[in-house]
């Protein structure tokens, strides 16, 4: 019998856990849309409560998620700024252009982050040939960066310039649970500065279906607004909601788990000769994979070679290609995944 492939493409393939489905089933459900969803409610309220924030909305996807907060947030004719290997820039369909007018401005980024200077050399001045610079969004952990995780002492100085010049402040959190396990400190800690967080719970958590938004009462109100607009207001939601309420009790705890696979197969490819690894070390679950000498199109071929033999990665061009370790990679197939990698390289 032919072995499953080793699916490294991201960590949104999982599948759900039995004690998310048994959840699923029998979570008490009301019209989400009129606020009676007591599954969502109790969702909405201990994600706030984690995070530090007043309030919370659940949403289909990380992309409304990020779309909503920067709606919510921002006028038309507004300036954001954001970082231009940042999820929301490169991959939310310019959502905040088409949406809310809004005008994205690209920065450079720094081990995942953005440097106060660049901020504040970057703030428009009040000049009515201008926009207005209203939004600075950061992302943690950084996806593009190799999941690097962004520490307080890098969002110490962004926090400063962000309040001098009274600018709100967005984290797409998405993987901010992977930053926690990494760091050690609590979420609310990490996001008690920023003004809006998003976190996804089908990105490492293994629900199928789901994010969440946190911030202040006014914002969440505003937000539930633009779902509804965006048409993500939700009837009986609530069997979506089960899921997330099992996994910020039984997937998050066990993160740590991705975090050391991810590090043993960054270690067993760096033994490959020829064959780097981005972050070195790892930070979290995803690492970049690129072989000496290759070009950007090559990796559209070995994420193909690779694929015959079992093991599934993303090509993402001159970055290489990406693996994300998930709860459905298991030490064996780390060890499985390795053979193949030699096979394919180690020659």
């Amino acid at each position: 019998m032919k072995a499953e492939p080793i699916d490294l493409r991201s960590d949104t393939v999982t599948h759900p856990t039995e004690a998310m489905l048994e959840a699923m089933k029998t979570a008490p459900l009301g019209d989400d849309v009129m606020g009676e969803d007591p599954t969502i409610n109790r969702l909405e309220k201990e994600s706030a409560a984690l995070f530090g924030k007043e309030a919370a909305i659940f949403v289909p996807s990380g992309t409304m998620a990020n779309t909503i907060a920067i709606g919510a947030q921002t006028r038309p004719g507004d300036e954001i700024l954001l970082m231009e290997d940042s999820h929301i820039f490169l991959y939310e369909a310019g959502g905040s252009a088409r949406l809310w007018g809004v005008h994205p401005r690209p920065l450079q980024s720094h081990d995942g982050c953005i440097r106060a200077e660049d901020i504040e050399s970057r703030i428009r001045p009040d000049d009515p040939h201008q926009p207005i610079t209203s939004l600075v969004c950061l992302e943690n952990t950084h996806n593009m960066g190799g999941g690097l995780v962004v520490t307080p002492e890098q969002l110490a100085p962004v926090f400063a310039a962000v309040q001098k010049h009274r600018l709100r402040l967005h984290l797409d959190g998405a993987r901010i649970f992977h930053a926690q396990a990494a760091l050690e400190l609590p979420v609310s800690e990490l996001v008690s500065d920023f003004d809006s967080v998003s976190f996804c719970l089908s990105k490492g958590l293994s629900c199928p279906v789901g994010s969440v938004l946190c911030a202040d009462k006014s914002t969440i109100a505003e937000a539930h607004r633009l779902r509804k607009l965006l048409g993500g207001g939700m009837r009986q939601a609530g069997v979506l909601a089960a899921a997330g309420l099992v996994a910020l009790e039984e997937s998050v705890p066990r993160l740590k788990e991705d975090h050391r696979r991810c590090k043993e197969l960054a270690d067993g490819l760096s033994a490959i000769p020829g064959i780097t690894v981005h972050p070195t070390p790892t930070h979290s679950n995803i690492l970049f994979i690129r072989r000496e000498g290759a070009l950007p199109e090559d990796y559209d071929r070995y994420q193909d070679t690779l694929e015959a033999r079992g093991i599934q990665v993303f090509s993402i061009g001159p970055r290489g290609l990406r693996a994300v370790v998930h709860r459905q990679i298991d030490d064996s197939a780390i060890e499985r995944a390795l053979e193949g990698f030699r096979a394919e390289f180690d020659h």
